[in-house]
């Protein structure tokens, strides 16, 4: 008992010391994913003490393992209803319309295209937008998707394929490849309540080995996207699966550099992703809103086939309030610009 007790307890607090060292290889990077788990496995551990021989390695390693769960805690708090919001919640004004947006990554191999179908009926969204899409995704839910008006269709093989469908008009449309010359992203300017509404949607590589075994090139995205967002000034919203976690030190960087504000903080974590193995679960599809936005509600709606769950949001656009936002020091803004650039000297676009 002593033994297994040693060998579990040296291992989880080596997979909380593992995320702190910056280096970009998947090795690394996967131990940012499973935080909440980690406690888990640390407060079992700790309750394992109980029946343990009481040694100087065993007591040195319970110590060890209550500051982990403190500072672990410490992670997860922000992300739970006894954190501090980053986003006020209202309720509509009689005169308002909430701006409804859903996001799902369909799993390209899934063919369970008639339950996206119903889903979008039955929600009726102003926004959706749909990842890992190749033509037949395409195809198989127009019964859905027709009823929309303005659409920005890149369906692709590769399971990087974006499809954005919108009942409001777009005034602007750009489909880029930042990093990559097979992962696209788009930039929508929607007209809503008679103002302009900049949306950011992406989807970037993975660091896991069948995809990329180095997060620099997402990270590189993730943040570009960040910093185009903070030039942009004005009302906007960066959505889709980002392939990281809402407490990395990518996405920190990123909520700094842009300034927007993440509607999760203060409220839970809506893991979106595994949406079968329900204690490997984690945010990876994300909403982040810029200042002028305040939240109506935010739902992880059902399991419809894919390993995602789909995620929704109705926001409404009021004065400017930017209470919540962080900033970069001068540190920071360094690591930023050197993240952008391993990540473009990586990638295949430049």
């Amino acid at each position: 008992m002593q033994i297994f007790y040693t060998i579990i307890s040296c291992l989880i607090i080596l997979s909380v010391i593992i995320p702190f060292i910056k280096h970009t290889h998947w090795t690394v990077r996967v131990f940012d994913y499973p935080r909440f788990q980690k406690f888990v496995l640390v407060i079992a551990t700790c309750i394992l003490f109980i029946v343990v021989p009481k040694t100087s390695i065993t007591i040195s390693l319970f110590i060890c393992l209550i500051f982990t769960a403190i500072y672990l805690l410490w992670v997860i708090i922000p992300y739970s209803p006894f954190g501090k919001k980053m986003i006020e919640q209202v309720s509509l004004k009689p005169n308002e319309k909430p701006l409804d947006l859903l996001v799902y990554n369909v799993l390209q191999d899934n063919t369970k295209y008639q339950n996206l179908v119903e889903l979008i009926k039955k929600r009726n969204p102003d926004i959706v937008f749909l990842l890992e899409t190749n033509n037949e995704w395409m195809e198989q839910i127009k019964e859905a998707t027709n009823d929309f008006e303005y659409k920005i269709e890149v369906p692709l093989e590769n399971t990087y394929g974006l499809l954005f469908y919108s009942k409001l008009p777009i005034k602007y449309q750009e489909i880029n490849y930042l990093i990559s010359t097979e992962i696209p992203s788009i930039i929508a300017d929607i007209e809503y309540n008679n103002q302009i509404v900049r949306l950011y949607g992406l989807h970037p590589t993975p660091p896991v080995p069948q995809e990329n075994e180095e997060s620099a090139e997402r990270d590189a995205e993730i943040l570009t996207i960040g910093k185009q967002a903070k030039e942009y000034g004005k009302a906007c919203i960066v959505f889709g699966d980002l392939n990281d976690v809402a407490w990395s030190r990518t996405t920190r960087l990123f909520l700094k550099t842009s300034q927007l504000l993440d509607p999760r903080r203060g409220r839970g974590m809506f893991n979106t992703f595994h949406a079968h193995h329900w204690f490997l679960r984690w945010p990876l599809d994300h909403y982040f809103l810029s200042s002028q936005f305040r939240l109506i509600d935010m739902i992880r709606e059902p399991n419809i086939g894919s390993d995602h769950f789909p995620i929704s949001i109705q926001v409404v656009l009021r004065s400017d309030d930017d209470s919540g936002e962080m900033k970069l020091d001068h540190e920071e803004k360094i690591e930023v610009e050197e993240k952008i650039e391993e990540g473009i000297e990586k990638g295949d676009v430049n």
